[in-house]
């Protein structure tokens, strides 16, 4: 439509000519990480959020101009239709004051105000409203009749439709929303007699702040409580304040008529208008803190999906554990499973010695590089077992979160990937690889499972698990893909490609081999010009036969490389290779009516480094030795962490112990920040300084300003 790029224009500040071109690219079916990688000439460079943000907007616009649509054939079949009132409708964008405007036309349930009407009172009521007559009871007296059986009954259902017709008046509504706007309060307290249940709530037991203030965290946890039936809720305006706003509106004389409309004014904001704004406010307020909630977990999937990897390496993984002991897996350097058995370092069984020498005997067997260790139960027990020993080689110990491995090593996916073990084989292996190649692995769980926001299960589950899909697509396409060794779960979100796609070209490659070629996808069935197109540039060939298959360079560039190539009198290998040759090349000259200098120099930085991974190298990373429980820590301490979890109002962070420490927001940076990202980052090794520890509740305060962290 039209008009949609120019209002998408003014609501997000970008050029209406580059929406114009990105609405277009969305509408021939292009991806968004495509988009943003390939189309910069046709966007001017807008980044994937930037284009999110465009495809929002345009599907929120094409939401309310179905519901114009709808509206309009609902009041034209009515014989309600107005060139105004059309009028109205057709110029409106806002959703809230499209339904006010269709409010007092909209079909109604059995009202008592529409009871009044089918009794003949509506004629009474436009009488009363006008309030120009002395004696209303006399006028009553000629509606006397069939239903109505006396004159207080014909006032009673006058002041019903008078009542309704003042909920549903537009600028009786927008006073009140302005009201609540300013002056809302939400009142949270304990249900009586269900204090120890709600322990968790308790910051909630009495508690009361400005609605439009109010974080989105302690919403959703609000909420939480309310949804429980632990917590009572309520929303609190100056009642007096919003009757005496109304009546200025609707009575004008303090005669017998203007008693009624005043008494018709206080019983719609009782029972109609105050309901109904309360509800839209606790609904905007609610999609508000969804919103907010939703773009930290979205953050930190990003964050834990890129975490860097430690590659194709030999791992032996171990899911710890006291009782039931340690799970112990071996994989290759592909992360295919070569061995698993149990060990028991540890009480209650505590064969120790056994445990060691079994496993020196695997790391040697297997030609171990690194140990991956869940850091669940009996983790940094059997961190310290493990470190403790001595190997016939260097291997490097990591400890690495389980957060979901349960629910991968219980799904469908983990079944059908190890058919013939049981759920402790399955989440070892899912440990292992995890540090190999966090994104390959994770793809498999569903993002929520993962665990790394705030109250993932009280927002819009529509809403959420729309924008994690697209966080993990856009991660997965800037990293790029083996096209060789992906899964069919990852190559599910390369870009154009899905479930049906991904699974053709596994099949594809275990009947022909190694895929040799980019050109060679073109065979996969049910792969067409289009869908190569979307996915070509984010598929590599490592060992391929053609230089530029191992590269980020689309293979519609591949003519513009070959040129420079040949300009130069090299080889593609020679170019990719020499750094001098690149340098000497003029971008200007390559500069087509489709290919500008955006392309040509992310052309150039690819060559540089081709196929290069985004991601950052792994670190070792050791806990404090001397910490093992909450009773070993002391105000004061300076110790070493990992950033688990980030959410608005600060940072968790896992300092070897069960109990994660909370850093507030305010003790991130000795300076003023909004949001923790700012600052620290998922996975991030962070040295904290312990300022608090409440015994009690199991919590632990930390804080960052004034620490000197490692580089």
């Amino acid at each position: 439509m039209q008009l949609f790029p120019q209002m998408i224009s003014a609501t997000l500040g970008i050029a209406e000519k580059q929406i114009i071109h990105t609405l277009s690219l969305l509408e021939e079916g292009a991806t968004i990480p495509f988009i943003s990688r390939y189309r910069k000439e046709m966007t001017g460079g807008l980044d994937e959020v930037q284009i999110e943000d465009i495809r929002n907007q345009y599907e929120k616009l094409t939401e309310i101009k179905k519901r114009k649509e709808t509206i309009l054939k609902t009041l034209h079949e009515q014989g309600t239709l107005t060139t105004e009132l059309k009028r109205r409708i057709e110029e409106t964008w806002n959703a809230t004051q499209l339904e006010d405007i269709y409010l007092p036309y909209k079909p109604k349930r059995k009202t008592r105000a529409e009871m009044a009407r089918q009794k003949g009172l509506q004629p009474l009521a436009t009488l009363i409203l006008l309030q120009r007559e002395t004696n209303p009871e006399h006028q009553a007296r000629n509606y006397v009749k069939g239903e109505v059986a006396d004159v207080a009954q014909a006032l009673q259902g006058a002041q019903d439709i008078i009542a309704e017709q003042v909920s549903e008046d537009e600028q009786a509504r927008n006073v009140l929303r302005s009201v609540f706007g300013r002056q809302a309060t939400l009142v949270a307290k304990v249900v009586k007699g269900k204090e120890e249940e709600a322990a968790k709530f308790r910051d909630y037991f009495d508690f009361s702040t400005s609605l439009k203030r109010c974080s989105s965290h302690r919403l959703l946890a609000i909420r939480r409580g309310e949804a429980e039936g632990l917590l009572k809720v309520s929303v609190q305006v100056p009642d007096e304040e919003c009757v005496e706003r109304l009546e200025r509106l609707f009575v004008r004389n303090r005669q017998a008529c203007g008693k009624i409309v005043a008494e018709a004014v206080e019983d719609a904001y009782k029972r109609l208008l105050k309901p109904s704004i309360d509800t839209e406010f606790a609904a905007l307020s609610k999609e508000k803190a969804d919103d907010e909630a939703i773009r930290v977990f979205a953050a930190n999937l990003r964050q834990l999906l890129l975490a860097a990897p430690l590659g194709q390496k030999r791992i032996l993984a171990i899911d710890p554990g006291f009782r039931t002991g340690c799970k112990v897996v071996c994989l290759d350097a592909q992360g295919n499973l070569l061995h698993n058995e149990n060990i028991y370092p540890h009480p209650p069984v505590n064969k120790r010695s056994e445990a060691a020498s079994r496993l020196r005997k695997m790391v040697e067997a297997y030609r171990t590089e690194a140990i991956a260790i869940g850091n669940g139960t009996a983790s940094r027990e059997t961190e310290q077992f493990i470190t403790s020993q001595s190997f016939d080689r260097k291997v490097e110990v990591y400890v690495v979160s389980e957060q979901g491995a349960s629910v991968y090593s219980a799904s469908p996916v983990a079944r059908e990937e190890f058919p013939d073990y049981d759920v402790t084989v399955r989440g070892a292996v899912s440990i292992g690889r995890r540090l190999m190649d966090p994104l390959a692995e994770l793809v498999k769980i569903d993002p929520k499972s993962i665990g790394v926001g705030q109250y993932q299960h009280d927002v819009n589950q529509g809403k959420l698990r729309k924008a994690l899909d697209q966080t993990v697509e856009n991660c997965v396409n800037l990293v790029g893909v083996n096209l060789n060794t992906a899964s069919r779960h990852l190559l599910t979100y390369v870009s154009g490609l899905g479930p049906q796609l991904a699974q053709n070209i596994v099949d594809y490659r275990s009947e022909n081999g190694p895929f040799r070629t980019r050109k060679e996808l073109m065979k996969v069935p049910r792969m067409g010009a289009k869908a190569f197109e979307q996915c070509a540039g984010f598929l590599r060939i490592p060992e391929g036969e053609y230089p530029l298959d191992r590269t980020a360079v689309h293979p519609e560039s591949y003519a513009i490389v070959e040129k420079m190539a040949k300009d130069k009198g090299c080889t593609l290998e020679e170019l990719i290779s020499d750094k001098t040759l690149r340098d000497s090349l003029r971008l200007e000259e390559y500069v087509t009516a489709t290919v500008g200098l955006p392309t040509l120099k992310d052309i150039m930085k690819e060559l540089e480094k081709p196929g290069r991974d985004p991601r950052q190298q792994i670190k070792v990373f050791e806990f404090d030795p001397n910490i093992r429980t909450l009773e070993d820590l002391r105000e004061g301490m300076v110790v070493p962490g990992i950033v688990g979890n980030i959410t608005n109002f600060g940072a968790f962070v896992d300092i070897g112990i069960k109990e994660n420490g909370l850093i507030h927001l305010s003790q991130l940076a000795d300076r003023y920040i909004t949001d923790p990202s700012e600052v620290v980052s998922i996975h991030q090794h962070v040295l904290v300084k312990i300022t608090g520890i409440d015994q009690t509740r199991k919590r632990i305060q930390l804080s960052m300003v004034g620490v000197e962290q490692n580089t």
